[in-house]
């Protein structure tokens, strides 16, 4: 099993760019993007979350069978947002009267 070493500036700067991911989150909070500002939020979460599994969790220095669960992984949430999305885009959003 061979060990990557990964150095301790890596870590500070992969934490520095989750610093600065984390405050343009904030800061995009506070604009308004109308219906872009989940995309936004979720685009910048994902970012976040790609540098935690590569860096933090080894997934980058990790044999094939590690990639390959990852990519399982996110095929499946793939699934499950597109049958979200087909419920939710399948709605048809009239007004309900007498509320």
């Amino acid at each position: 099993m061979q060990h990557h070493l990964v150095s301790k500036q890596i870590y500070y700067r992969i934490f520095l760019a989750l610093m600065v991911l984390t405050a343009l989150t904030v800061g995009v909070a506070f604009l308004n993007l109308g219906p872009l500002n989940a995309l936004v939020a979720l685009v910048i979460a994902a970012g976040k979350a790609t540098l935690v599994v590569l860096f933090f969790m080894h997934v980058r220095s990790s044999n094939r069978l590690i990639w390959l669960c990852v990519a399982a992984g996110i095929f499946w949430f793939l699934i499950l947002l597109t049958f979200l999305l087909a419920d939710y885009l399948s709605r048809g959003w009239l007004p309900v009267t007498g509320w």
